[in-house]
């Protein structure tokens, strides 16, 4: 099944990033009246800075806005934070400042000095900004209680953008009762409109881990599906501008490899300098330059299980250029993931607000098309061309209309893919998207392709109960070189329903049964899946979280009908501040996609599970050990063929260990090892036996998000032995250096 409504409904339901716990579609609410008309504030302009150590002493300065009534979003709704809070707001020319006092036992407080953006699992304090007061998009901030910082954007109907960063400044400290946060956001770094006079949206929140809390002024319930629109007004923000917003960004990097090529070892020295530029015009219009830019991955991607997989897996974008602003190009189906552009020498991204437009556009090549190719082939270091470009028209209350279009060309080959889509707000709780597309494709021997695609989903979200009904409709002949499309030709419904309790008592926050289904037929009639999962949950205090579910599916592959079971167990828990873990395991059966030749593909015994630790004996240190299986074995009542001995197909180990400690809060060292084998029975399964360890080290200096240098170094082996008459053959151990890396990396912010 590829990814769709099941996966997104599933994550919702469990802790993860900040605002997608607390502004995700409700699943968790109690019976309180809907929540009064938000108030209107007005905050004052300061002569001077609040610091951190006016707040110390419990005597803050005169002349600031002062708000302290803060409501549970969850467990509870509407009731008093069980903490008390207070925060302190005002502005000057340059800066919007917002100080937290936050009271509490400083031995239960959850701290921890890390590295920016790895916060989750501490006390947070968060301030949201709606700076069109559009109700649709909205700035995040968040830090723990020693400043350590996360932000993202969030847009009504979309999931959040934790890629987006920004420069702002925040520093904590824990006290004898409680802790303390000052925030100091400044209007460079902000996109609002030019009026001399501005009024915005905004929210103050504070979220207790152990007792599984999130509370927020003003007071937000889950009953009301959006966020956005329950947002306080915040006004008597005067005469305040971005001002001349210039940013440079050069970088170098220099790379010393050894690495396998084909059957031979090379070795690679090379350094690369590149710049990215940022202007801001009419304060909300942002043009992106990017000469040679910086597209290398500092951070390796999260261990996933990629072997006897039908479909393509996703992995996510985690290069810079791209993942700012990334939200604006996104639809209900995924028409555009970066990471298909490979290798750009140039790009360009404007993006803006205008009123009720909203528009984004991206122009880039692509270096990666041409190279590898023979020296005789005409694409041969040539490049392929890539055009994205979005507009959407906003109205009414949390309603748009808009267009994507994307264009992809290299040598004859093209792919050209158009859509709107539709979202309306049918009332606080029901919402309906929409989405059309068409695509043409003219492949390098001139065979062309074409075909619509179709996206439709209602669904409505309250505090207790969550329901969505999809519809997925793509032709045969739908094709999107720069999305993340797994499969075409097919006719898909499904739904989703899940309805919770609070009892509120014994430890117990939430408790109740969820239930997945879908149906899907080809563009011929013929039936090609169908599921039924139920499910049923249990929240406990300390962020723990257990969930049990049973499904029957049939799917058909290769024109054979498939049927299959499972029964599956997740559980996961931030009990202690020190240790937090998660457990989970799947049983039943699973189609052998890749049968040995002579083999026909069949149903097998399934088991997959996965489990993780962290472990924090320090506030500096961190501590994460990660292991993921894959197993197929052969059915007791299956028929093996003559000369396929054993019930074994294949095992799939995976096994991170991984550790961070932080010096201070912008240096940082981080060690991971990943050992990784496949273990097949080649009488059954069309794999081989392949084992790799690969250590990875990297020191960082981080004072920002551009403003950084790095130090890394990799080193990869695989079970190969070289031979002299057959190059490479695989052996019992990975003792074959296949890939050794060492990089210095280095980026500097300017800006004007």
């Amino acid at each position: 099944m590829s990814i769709g409504i099941r996966h997104a409904h599933r994550m919702m339901a469990r802790p993860g990033s900040w605002f997608r716990v607390v502004a995700g579609v409700g699943l968790t609410l109690v019976g309180h009246a809907a929540a009064a008309d938000p108030p209107v504030v007005s905050i004052p302009r300061v002569a001077d800075p609040p610091a951190l150590a006016d707040f110390a002493t419990g005597t803050p300065p005169d002349g600031l806005l002062r708000v302290d009534d803060f409501r549970q979003r969850e467990p509870g709704d509407g009731v008093p934070a069980s903490q008390p809070t207070i925060a302190y707001l005002g502005y000057d020319a340059d800066n919007l400042y917002v100080v937290f006092v936050c009271r509490d036992d400083p031995t239960q407080v959850r701290a921890h000095l890390t590295k920016r953006e790895a916060i989750f699992g501490d006390d947070l304090v968060g301030v949201v900004l709606d700076t069109f007061r559009d109700r649709r998009r909205a700035y995040v901030f968040l830090t723990n209680p020693l400043g350590i910082q996360l932000d993202e954007t969030t847009a009504e109907g979309q999931n959040d953008d934790p890629s987006f960063d920004t420069l702002w400044h925040s520093e904590g400290r824990v006290t004898p009762d409680g802790y303390l946060v000052r925030f100091a956001l400044p209007f460079k770094s902000l996109r609002f409109s030019n009026a001399p006079t501005q009024t915005w949206g905004i929210a103050l929140g504070r979220i207790i881990p152990r007792n599984n809390e999130t509370s927020f002024w003003p007071y937000i319930t889950r009953r009301i599906a959006s966020f956005g629109q329950q947002l306080a007004t915040l006004e008597g923000l005067e005469q305040i501008s971005p001002g001349r917003n210039v940013q440079v960004i050069p970088y170098g990097t220099f790379t010393s490899a050894r690495f396998l090529d084909g059957s031979t070892v090379a070795d690679d020295t090379r350094g690369r300098v590149g710049l990215d530029v940022k202007m801001v015009f009419r304060d909300a219009v942002t043009l992106d330059l990017a000469l040679n830019p910086d597209f290398s991955q500092v951070e390796s991607d999260e261990p996933q299980v990629t072997i006897n997989q039908r479909f393509e897996v996703f992995f996510p974008e985690k290069r810079p250029f791209f993942i700012e602003n990334a939200s604006l190009f996104q639809t209900p189906q995924n028409l555009f993931f970066s990471r298909r552009v490979a290798d750009p020498q140039f790009g360009a991204r404007v993006t803006g607000k205008a009123g009720p437009w909203v528009f984004a556009g991206l122009a880039i090549d692509d270096q990666a098309a041409g190279q590898g190719l023979q020296t005789d082939d005409p694409g041969r270091n040539r490049r392929a061309g890539t055009a994205v470009a979005r507009l959407q028209r906003e109205f009414a209350t949390q309603s748009s209309l808009g267009v994507l279009v994307t264009s992809r060309d290299f040598l004859s080959a093209s792919n050209r893919v158009a859509s709107a889509d539709l979202r309306l707000k049918l009332s606080e709780n029901w919402y309906f998207t929409g989405q059309a597309t068409a695509s043409r494709t003219t492949t390098a021997d001139d065979a062309e392709l074409s075909g619509p695609a179709y996206d439709a989903e209602l669904w409505y979200g309250s505090r207790r109960f969550r329901y969505s009904l999809e519809y997925v409709d793509r032709s045969p002949g739908f094709r999107t070189s720069l999305g993340f499309i797994p499969r075409v030709d097919m006719r898909r419904v499904g739904q989703f329903v899940r309805y919770s309790w609070f009892p509120g008592r014994h430890g117990v926050v939430s408790v109740g049964p969820s239930m997945f289904s879908l149906v899907n037929w080809d563009h011929h009639g013929v039936l090609q899946d169908w599921e039924v999962s139920p499910e049923f949950h249990l929240e406990l205090k300390g962020n723990t979280w257990l969930e049990v579910g049973q499904s029957v599916s049939m799917e058909r592959f290769e024109t054979v009908p498939f049927r299959q079971r499972a029964t599956s167990v997740w559980f996961s828990t931030e009990w202690f501040a020190w240790l937090s873990g998660h457990v989970n395991y799947r049983a039943g059966t699973r189609v052998n996609y890749f049968p040995a030749p002579g083999l026909e593909p069949f149903v097998a015994v399934a088991r997959r599970g996965g489990a993780g630790v962290t472990l924090r004996p320090s506030s500096r240190l961190r501590l994460e050990e990660t292991y993921l299986l894959s197993r197929l074995t052969t059915p007791d009542d299956w028929m093996a063929p003559a000369g396929s001995p054993g019930s074994h197909i294949f095992d799939n180990h995976i096994l991170r260990s991984r550790v961070d400690y932080q010096f201070t809060r912008e240096l940082s060292l981080r060690a991971i090892l990943d050992y990784t084998a496949v273990l097949p029975n080649r009488a059954l399964v069309a794999l081989d036996t392949t084992k790799q360890f690969k250590a990875d080290l990297l020191l960082t200096y981080l004072v920002n998000p551009w403003t950084a240098f790095y130090v890394g170094y990799s080193d990869a082996y695989e079970n190969f032995a070289s031979d002299p008459f057959d190059g490479l053959r695989r052996i019992g151990g990975p003792g074959y250096s296949t890939g050794r890396q060492f990089f210095v990396k280095s980026s500097y912010l300017v800006r004007r």
